[in-house]
């Protein structure tokens, strides 16, 4: 039997690694980060064997520190990554931010009111939010996901941890919920995934 967790439970998993000393936040998500990469490569093997173009969408939380350790690892392997905030950098969670200065060296952050218009791509990486999304999202926040899953040269779209503007316990959308090829997640899936 595959145990299936909260988002509150996934939350105090984490909460209480960090608390032992056992990892750091900021290791949990570099190791997220990697994960999507590995998970991603193996979904897809052909996008390991040459450079191509992404777009990262980065949230205001965690999720988005685990998009901005995407970017960086893509930007790494050769990849051409555009990267968009929605939100403010200065406002992030303390290793999120940590995550985005790393990716501030690299490359540019772009303003949200242009991700719409960068969609095309190999790959889109929804890392807006996570498990820890509680309220409906507005139209204009997953509207660029579901642009791109419309379109005819459609690139492929991996959400971290969960599609955007979906509720990770009840697995209804909390609004206009984006669309994913591949959701890849840690430690365990979440009710979300598997009901409504």
């Amino acid at each position: 039997m595959t145990e299936v967790l909260t988002a509150g439970q996934m939350r105090a998993i984490e909460a209480a690694a960090i608390e032992s000393g056992a990892v750091s936040g900021r290791e949990l998500m570099e190791r997220a980060g990697r994960g999507v990469v590995a998970a991603l490569f193996e979904e897809w093997p052909e996008l390991a064997a040459a450079p191509h173009r992404a777009v990262v969408l980065c949230g205001p939380g965690n999720n988005g520190g685990d998009g901005f350790v995407v970017a960086r690892l893509l930007k790494d392997w050769g990849w051409e990554v555009a990267l968009f905030l929605m939100g403010d950098a200065e406002r992030l969670p303390p290793d999120a931010k940590a995550n985005c200065a790393r990716w501030a060296a690299m490359g540019p952050i772009g303003d949200w009111s242009g991700a719409g218009g960068a969609m095309q791509a190999d790959l889109v990486v929804d890392a807006l939010f996570g498990t820890g999304l509680t309220r409906p999202v507005s139209e204009d926040v997953t509207a660029p996901i579901r642009a791109c899953a419309g379109a005819r040269n459609r690139p492929r779209i991996v959400a971290v941890d969960i599609a955007s503007g979906m509720d990770a316990d009840s697995g209804r959308a909390l609004g206009p919920v984006g669309f994913a090829n591949l959701t890849i997640t840690f430690h365990r899936a979440k009710l979300g995934h598997y009901l409504a």
